[in-house]
């Protein structure tokens, strides 16, 4: 009896841990798409560290992600039972946080590179040098960690949204699943990114007169040229995927603003221009929403400055 029991649950086990595998696989693949735009900008938010410095930039950002994690999975089942109304409003206000910070960098890249040209000296050395460099690290790793829980917490609630229907040990399974799986591969491919041009270096440096040797030579030679410029479009594709995110969680909060773009894609004959145009008008969406908030931000701050000083 008892060995029938065991084998009964070991069944029972095994039978979760099959459907768990296959709503893993559903959920990873409807999150397909906000984890390519998730690689993009976390790639793009840890460049421009010192080169012995990418892998634990990347390292300390990953950690935050884990921990931007256990905070989302337990908070977007609790949400979800006892708040289902609020996923909605969160999302959005997440979405907003994206076109801003996308719009804010642009605005600082534009308007202040000059004026920080101007009252910066020529040469910084020593304890200045060293504290400036470890202040800007703190930053980007922040920018990263924030920017991720914004993402995170989008691919949790589609994942959440593609159990719903499954019993709660299988939603519990499948989430953290997910975002196991997301850490791990989303960070190991950015450390991989960013340490690119060492991989470069090192295939140039391969010995041997062979076929392989001269292979492995040449290839590291073709990733050295090619890094550099891979690095640079980084960051335009990972400001582009904060508009394209942000934009299109705000469409998705609004149920007219949704079929409006539905309405104008669909309008376009069948090809190649119909299916980027709700990416386009999503971030399109995102760039007026970010304008909007930045120029709101920036309001709220003169106004409150001016309060102090009276």
């Amino acid at each position: 009896m008892a060995g029938t029991s065991l084998l009964t649950l070991i069944d029972d086990i095994a039978t979760i841990l099959d459907d768990v595998s296959v709503m893993t696989k559903v959920a990873a693949k409807k999150t397909a798409g906000v984890l390519g735009d998730d690689l993009a900008l976390n790639a793009q938010q840890v460049t421009g560290v010192n080169a012995d410095r990418e892998l634990p930039v990347v390292w300390a950002v990953a950690k935050g992600s884990m921990v931007n994690k256990l905070i989302l999975v337990p908070l977007a089942l609790i949400i979800s039972a006892l708040l289902p109304w609020a996923i909605t409003p969160l999302l959005v206000l997440g979405g907003l946080f994206l076109c801003f910070e996308g719009v804010e960098k642009l605005f600082h890249k534009w308007f202040h590179i000059t004026a920080a040209q101007a009252h910066s000296p020529q040469h910084k050395i020593g304890d200045d040098e060293h504290n400036t460099l470890k202040m800007h690290e703190k930053e980007k790793i922040k920018g990263a960690i924030r920017t991720d829980f914004v993402l995170s917490a989008e691919i949790i609630v589609i994942t959440l949204g593609t159990v719903a229907s499954a019993g709660f040990s299988q939603q519990v399974a499948v989430l953290i699943s997910i975002a196991a799986i997301m850490t791990v591969g989303v960070y190991g491919l950015v450390a991989g990114i960013v340490k690119l041009d060492d991989g470069g270096i090192y295939l140039t440096k391969c010995k041997g007169g062979g076929m392989t040797a001269k292979f492995k030579r040449q290839l590291g030679l073709m990733i050295l040229g090619f890094a550099p410029y891979m690095m640079r479009s980084l960051s335009i594709v990972g400001t582009a995927a904060m508009f394209l995110v942000g934009g299109g969680i705000l469409a998705h909060g609004s149920p007219t603003l949704h079929q409006l773009i539905e309405r104008a894609s669909n309008s376009l004959s069948g090809g190649f221009l119909q299916a980027i145009t709700p990416g386009l008008l999503n971030g399109l969406l995102g760039i007026a929403a970010g304008i909007a908030t930045l120029t709101f931000a920036l309001a709220t701050k003169k106004l409150l400055a001016q309060f102090k000083t009276k």
